[in-house]
């Protein structure tokens, strides 16, 4: 079982859910991360400012890989105190995180790939593609897709 981890509420409820229902008993936790001189140049690139000339950082340098390092020893820990035996990976997205997750699970081969969801919906969904919709329809696996705790359910 891969389970995309990103130290989300979703991603920590997808796991909680993953391990009750699916009851597996050794998990891949994946992080994908992206370098920052990447994100400020997405960034710049959107605001349509000229982006300085940015150095090409190592991971050890990268505050984003570090960033992205404790996230993914979180997901061990978590699901290691929900008694499971979890291996950490970590992989640079080049592209899109859904690819980053899609391109994990055919080199790992798992039997399924657990994600949460923001379930962004309405005008929001036009700008924000949404990681969960993109793994299923990229993946050639099953994906156990766990939505967003609802507030109403206290009621």
């Amino acid at each position: 079982m891969l389970i995309a981890y990103d130290g989300s509420d979703e991603a920590k409820r997808a796991l909680e859910y993953a391990s009750q229902l699916l009851k597996p008993q050794q998990v891949d936790i994946l992080t994908a991360w992206e370098p920052l001189h990447r994100q400020a140049a997405r960034a710049a690139s959107g605001a349509g400012m000229k982006q300085a000339d940015w150095s090409q950082l190592s991971e050890d340098g990268d505050p984003a890989y570090d960033e992205a390092l404790n996230t993914c020893r979180e997901g061990v820990a978590l699901a290691e105190s929900l008694g499971l035996v979890a291996r950490a990976h970590m992989v640079e997205s080049t592209t899109a995180i859904w690819s980053a997750i899609v391109d994990a699970a055919e080199e790992l081969k798992p039997d399924v790939i657990v994600t949460g969801t923001r379930a962004v919906t309405g005008i929001r969904s036009l700008w924000q593609s949404s990681t969960a919709d993109n793994v299923v329809n990229h993946a050639g696996l099953p994906v156990f897709i766990v939505p967003p705790e609802n507030d109403d359910e206290d009621e």
